[in-house]
């Protein structure tokens, strides 16, 4: 199976009534060493998708509780060199598709042909830059579809329509939705369903090739429910933080992180799966 094709699998495969999750966590957050068993976890608790954030010190897009995150993660040394070694660990004992999400500078640092060929290498399936906006870049989309590597690109609220048309086109794996503009961080579920109804509708209008998967601001099963209605899934970041941070340093902590994901899951089908 190629890289990308785990990715693919999984829209492929789901059933009728099932919603795609996707789960944000920070690589090295809170501990280096525990990251790749924490992804395990939190794939056997149901997450579909692993957005792995790769940590950078200036995040304009993120939030208190990612910046938080990143900063942790730094001040204990991760880079994507450490990133990739995590991914590798993974893909030891999942075939969880994971997506590394992080700002260009790093990335481009590193070096494009570099970081692509290695990412291929431990088993990365996609990225998401949000700050390299597509057409921008046409050697990163180069480069990634020739490592067999997606690249998934962002719609917000104020992308228009034929650039909603355009971002699709260039786009493989899924379209990740921001339902809410301005920086993240988990948000009341009356804000969300309010903000996001006839957005959703224009994106699906625009969106034919890729599937959707919506975010920004999930913090509930309700939410998740409420919100992915009408596209394929949904992505959960802020929140999962924040429980992390809640549960961390307990002996117990990545159960307890994983024990909240199974409860989005069960909310997300409207069943006990206990």
């Amino acid at each position: 199976m190629s890289k990308k094709n785990r990715i693919e699998t999984i829209f492929h495969n789901r059933r009728p009534d099932q919603k795609i999750m996707s789960l944000f966590v920070t690589a090295g957050y809170p501990e280096v060493e525990k990251t790749p068993e924490l992804v395990v976890e939190l794939t056997k608790s149901g997450a579909d998708i692993i957005e792995l954030g790769m940590p950078f010190s200036d995040p304009l897009a993120d939030g208190p509780t990612i910046q938080f995150a990143n900063k942790t993660a730094i001040d204990q040394g991760v880079n994507i060199e450490s990133i990739f070694e995590m991914v590798r660990r993974i893909r030891e004992k999942s075939e969880v598709p994971v997506v590394l999400m992080g700002y260009i500078n790093p990335v481009l640092k590193f070096g494009l042909n570099s970081f692509f060929s290695r990412a291929a290498e431990c088993g990365v399936d996609g990225v998401i830059i949000p700050d390299a906006p597509p057409g921008e870049l046409p050697e990163l989309d180069e480069l990634a579809a020739g490592n067999g590597i997606a690249t998934i690109y962002l719609v917000a609220p104020n992308t228009p329509d034929e650039r909603m048309k355009e971002i699709d086109k260039r786009s493989s794996g899924f379209v990740y939705c921001v339902s809410v503009a301005g920086v993240t961080g988990a948000r009341k579920g009356a804000e969300v369903s309010r903000s996001v109804t006839s957005f959703i509708q224009r994106v699906t209008s625009n969106v034919t090739k890729n599937p959707v998967l919506i975010g920004f601001g999930i913090s509930s099963h309700e939410d998740a429910v409420q919100i992915s209605k009408e596209v394929d899934g949904f992505i959960v970041g802020s929140a999962l933080i924040d429980k992390i941070r809640e549960e961390y340093p307990a002996s117990d902590w990545i159960q307890k992180t994983a024990d909240f994901v199974k409860v989005l899951k069960i909310g997300e089908h409207q069943k006990q799966v206990m």
